[in-house]
């Protein structure tokens, strides 16, 4: 990488920090410079436990959780007033329709990835979801 190349993506940093910016690009002949903000990590607070617990514990709430395959909005009911598909308590199976996420205007069926009893709902119906965010915990 040439040095002049080094110092205006020092110099676009500086431009994405200080506007607060996720992304900005550079281009001038025929070079072209993108810099992307990195994602910050939220920070968790989690119940204090023994060491020799924690390395397992989050293995374990993997396997417990049904995350979402997509960005967009979750709907945990067919309608407004229709009852919901899942509630805490429900038992579910491999492939049951649990929740709806609508992304560019289309309603796609999300199903569980995993079987069990539905322990809490991790979402609001009509909240907007990430990829991989966390939909229901599983008992």
């Amino acid at each position: 990488m040439k040095a002049e190349h080094k110092e205006l993506i020092k110099e676009l940093s500086n431009l994405l920090k200080e506007n607060n910016l996720h992304e900005i690009e550079y281009q001038e002949n025929g070079v072209l410079l993108k810099v992307v903000a990195q994602n910050q990590a939220v920070p968790v607070v989690m119940p204090s436990t023994p060491a020799s617990t924690q390395s397992s514990q989050p293995e374990k709430q993997e396997k417990n959780i049904l995350t979402c395959p997509m960005v967009g909005v979750v709907y945990l009911a067919p309608s407004p007033d229709a009852p919901t598909y899942v509630k805490v308590g429900d038992t579910i199976s491999v492939g049951q329709t649990i929740c709806l996420v609508e992304a560019m205007k289309t309603f796609n069926p999300i199903t569980a990835q995993k079987a069990g009893k539905v322990k809490a709902v991790l979402v609001e119906s009509g909240a907007p979801v990430e990829y991989n965010q966390p939909l229901f915990e599983l008992e």
